[in-house]
């Protein structure tokens, strides 16, 4: 982890890294959002998302995943496996929280095995389990002081990685008023989230405001990302652009040149956060690509034809 410290002595977030576990995404029967909205997340925050790892639900490849990850990075991110599978239901704006019990939902305890903790339940979370979620309606005679296999189950989603020497704020940390669900957060900076994407967008929102003390930029502005567009090919770019990335790189600005299949213009971009500098070269990139400036790729694409008002001749 970065040797800066920060707000309340903790490390400032240069780099962060996403662990997506989960047997179905490796199997492809679900499809990971969750990478690409971390990645959006950390663009914004001006935070080097440097990895992103997929790995099936096996402890072993969790316990070897984590640890490497902690050691290595500032800010690392977990989606999937924890305790039964969540589904989620919005009523009324209020996040209801069933479960139904699935034996390969084991990111918990490979967390805690990775870092040698108990795992214990949370009792907190668990009134805030029992005030803000609802029984399923399979499950009409649920009674939360009546042990039940569906009781079990619930539980199993509070019951936590916990260091019994660190403040508890620091490791369970709720980041939303109207959800019950909190995010784990293991060795200082592994914060474990559930897979289904709404809720991993929710509660990762829910993590900024304790993020940006953090943050080398603590304004929360990001980086600045330029696009021009250019009707050239890559390949009558490449000379020029590779001299830019030259002359760019010292200034912490990267230089990025991406084809668009099928359309006539590809992107060129400009990655960084001297804008000063930025800003200055645009008017040459323009020149020497035969481009120009756009504020979303393709909006400069040819509008299609409407088929229903082709006239005949």
């Amino acid at each position: 982890m970065a040797a800066t410290t920060g707000a309340q002595g903790k490390g400032l977030i240069h780099t962060a890294a996403c662990l997506i576990i989960g047997d179905e995404v490796l199997g492809g029967k679900t499809v990971d959002t969750n990478s690409a909205y971390l990645a959006k997340f950390c663009f914004s925050a001006g935070i080097n998302l440097k990895r992103i790892e997929v790995i099936a639900d096996d402890e072993s490849e969790i316990v070897e995943a984590v640890r490497r990850m902690s050691n290595n990075y500032d800010f690392v991110v977990t989606s999937g496996g924890i305790g039964p599978t969540y589904v989620v239901f919005f009523v009324r704006c209020l996040d209801e929280l069933t479960v139904g019990l699935r034996h390969d939902d084991i990111t918990y305890q490979s967390i805690a095995k990775a870092f040698d903790l108990p795992l214990k339940q949370h009792d907190a979370a668990f009134e805030r389990m029992k005030r803000l979620s609802k029984p399923h309606p399979s499950q009409p005679n649920f009674d939360w002081n009546t042990p039940s296999a569906a009781l079990t189950a619930k539980k199993r989603m509070i019951i936590l990685p916990y260091n019994d020497s660190i403040a508890d704020e620091e490791q369970v940390i709720f980041t939303d008023d109207q959800l019950w669900v909190p995010v784990a957060c293991v060795n200082g900076n592994v914060h474990i989230l559930p897979g289904v994407p709404r809720l991993f967008e929710r509660m990762l929102d829910g993590l900024k405001p304790r993020l940006l003390p953090r943050l080398t930029d603590p304004e929360g502005k990001g980086v600045l990302r330029i696009l021009i567009s250019t009707p050239l090919p890559e390949s009558a770019v490449a000379e020029y652009l590779t001299q830019l990335a030259a002359r760019a790189e010292p200034k912490g600005v990267k230089v990025g040149s991406y084809p668009r299949w099928g359309k006539e213009n590809n992107t060129v971009t400009l990655v960084g956060r001297d804008v000063e500098f930025m800003e200055s070269i645009v008017p040459e990139v323009e020149k020497a690509v035969q481009g120009h400036r756009v504020a979303v790729e393709g909006e400069d694409d040819p509008a299609q034809a409407d088929p229903k008002k082709t006239e005949v001749a």
